[in-house]
């Protein structure tokens, strides 16, 4: 049976699947919001940056506060209002991109950016 992608969730089970899915991710004034903290602007405008390009791909746009260490996004489906599968598909997708570090993958192929040396820190991980 196919899945009603406009469907919205009732605040319960956004609830229950942000503790199983997203759980650095929370539900507040009618978004679903996770806050990237980052190690400066230049890691901050490279968050916005992979952000803006998933979501122009998936053609589901988030709000977003930015400074100068953090970045906040916020998913809600403008067109009904709420939250629906759309918000989690790229919240789940935002995570997985931003979250990233190839250092720490059990095949390193990538070593990730240099730990410990600010001039190339990016984002502070969870």
């Amino acid at each position: 049976m196919p899945v009603d992608r406009k469907a919205v969730f009732a605040d319960a089970a956004i609830m229950a699947r942000l503790d199983a899915e997203l759980p650095h991710w929370r539900y507040e004034d009618g978004w679903i919001r996770r806050t990237y903290r980052t190690n400066s602007w230049k890691g901050t405008l490279m968050v916005i940056n992979a952000v803006g390009h998933l979501a122009e791909a998936a053609w589901h746009h988030p709000d977003l506060t930015a400074s100068y260490a953090f970045v906040e996004v916020r998913l809600r489906s403008h067109d009904v209002k709420g939250i629906t599968v759309r918000d989690f598909a790229l919240a789940r997708k935002i995570e997985e991109v931003v979250q990233w570090q190839p250092g720490r993958e059990p095949e390193a192929d990538l070593s990730g950016t240099p730990q410990g040396d600010l001039r190339f820190a990016y984002v502070k991980y969870d």
